[in-house]
């Protein structure tokens, strides 16, 4: 399997280059150069399958020649037999034909679970290999951070940088990270919003002269392998309830596009899915686009669901590239364009091709909260308030009532009492592995929304506490 750039000026790359690379050298993102299709029978004959055998067959292709199967294997059973439910990601019923998809059974409680223990044994593995190490340099609106630190800190080969916004993510989010103490794990709490911290995570892979000839590796949702194994999870659920035999619908709450842009490839790999509903706050650049033509930048509000208080959306170019015909010129005109004015917009026929699968709907603070306690009043689940809002906008936007509603699950509840408590309804309890969370010690470092300053954090505390 080779992978190409979005913008169609990096060489192609294997599986374990791309993981390694993270974002293009031309700033664009990996994609397959050719998507495997599975036949309607092939994914029939799945069904019954432990969580990690599915995942072995649909992730098999995408990393063909570059890992042994029986290495892939072990790999996969070991990462997903961390999780707290032995269905790893099972479902829930809210309605006639709805369902919720937990995702949040890993070790930090959110989505993020499934790609990241994953990243870090695969990046064990590799750079063990190799006899290298890498530093990881993340950005994260709140899950991504502990979800990548809990995946890696067993590494030997990498040292952790995970940048957050100060002061904007919750209490449990927070300590999520900075409580896992360690000589290769720094936290940074960045003065600006998750943008900035995305933007200098970018600017940082573009120019990695200040690591002094170390290799930086990605773990945001700009690493393919963080989408690769996202489109399991789609399989998985459309398993249980009848497919590939009947087609399925997913409402995904989203704010960088990575989640919602896996099910768009596992309908490409042949998994019958007949619509995506894109789920978002009042931060809705994505909705604007769905619903209008119009990906504009906007002024970036703080919300009840802070996961997705995100202004651009990374993974959007993935998409853009498939609406494109997979010319990469004309995607890199469009981002260098979207990067000076801040606007974007399609031709009306590649809008009305994405418009064929994809609805959505921009979801308040206030109608958030209604519908964890509607929820939890008719059927008892509680619902985070990311999750609420995919439920609520499966609810709107629905096409047809015979096909399957599915809402992923994205974070167990416990993160986010300040959405429960305005519900009024009862607030969760942090599951044993978490129960001391609030009185552990937290370690973390707050700087300036520097570029520079950043980069020299990272210079000064590379390999294991030692100067790069």
């Amino acid at each position: 399997m080779r992978y190409i750039s979005t913008r169609g000026q990096a060489p192609a790359l294997n599986f374990e280059d791309v993981l390694l690379a993270g974002l293009a050298s031309d700033g664009g993102l990996y994609v397959p150069e050719n998507l495997p299709r599975f036949t309607q029978e092939e994914i029939a004959s799945w069904a019954g399958l432990p969580y990690h055998e599915l995942a072995f067959n649909v992730m098999r292709p995408f990393v063909a020649g570059s890992i042994a199967d029986a290495d892939f294997k072990a790999i996969l059973k070991d990462t997903y037999g961390v999780f707290a439910h032995n269905a790893v990601a099972p479902l829930r019923q809210l309605d006639a034909n709805e369902w919720v998809m937990e995702l949040f059974h890993g070790p930090t409680l959110a989505f993020k679970d499934f790609a990241l223990q994953l990243l870090g044994r695969l990046l064990d593995h590799f750079l063990t290999k190799r006899g290298e190490r890498a530093v990881i340099l993340g950005a994260t609106s709140g899950d991504t951070g502990s979800a990548a630190i809990e995946g890696c800190r067993r590494c030997e080969s990498v040292d952790i940088f995970i940048l957050h916004p100060h002061n904007r993510v919750s209490e449990v989010q927070r300590r999520q990270m900075t409580t896992i103490l360690g000589d290769n794990i720094h936290n940074i709490a960045i003065e600006g919003n998750f943008d900035d911290c995305q933007e200098m995570v970018k600017a940082s892979f573009a120019d990695q002269g200040f690591l002094k000839g170390n290799r930086l590796v990605a773990v945001n949702s700009i690493n393919w392998a963080r989408i690769m194994a996202q489109i399991v999870y789609y399989f998985h659920a459309a398993l249980q309830l009848g497919g590939p035999q009947r087609s399925m619908a997913f409402s995904v709450p989203t704010g960088n596009f990575g989640d919602i842009f896996a099910g768009y490839l596992a309908r490409n790999m042949g998994l019958p899915i007949s619509q995506l509903v894109v789920a978002t706050n009042r931060n809705d650049i994505l909705h604007r686009f769905m619903s209008g033509n119009r990906y504009d930048k906007d002024t970036l509000h703080p919300s009840l669901s802070p996961s997705m208080d995100i202004m651009v959306s990374s993974n959007f170019e993935r998409l853009l590239f498939d609406l494109h015909g997979r010319n990469g010129a004309l995607v890199k005109e469009l981002m260098d364009n979207f990067k000076q004015t801040g606007k974007l917009t399609v031709e009306d026929e590649r809008w009305t091709e994405a418009r064929r699968l994809f609805d959505s709907l921009a979801v308040d603070d206030a109608a958030t909260c209604a519908t964890i306690a509607d929820v939890y009043r008719d059927c008892g689940e509680l619902l985070d308030p990311h999750t609420a809002i995919g439920v609520r906008a499966a609810r709107e936007c629905r096409r047809s009532m015979a096909t399957p509603m599915i809402t992923l699950g994205t974070a167990h509840p416990v993160k986010f009492p300040e959405a429960v408590r305005k519900a009024q309804v009862e607030e969760p309890h942090l599951p044993p592995h978490l129960a001391d969370l609030f009185e552990r010690a937290e370690r973390c470092s707050v700087l300036p929304n520097s570029l520079t300053d950043i980069q020299q954090f990272v210079a000064a505390h590379g390999n294991r506490g030692k100067p790069l």
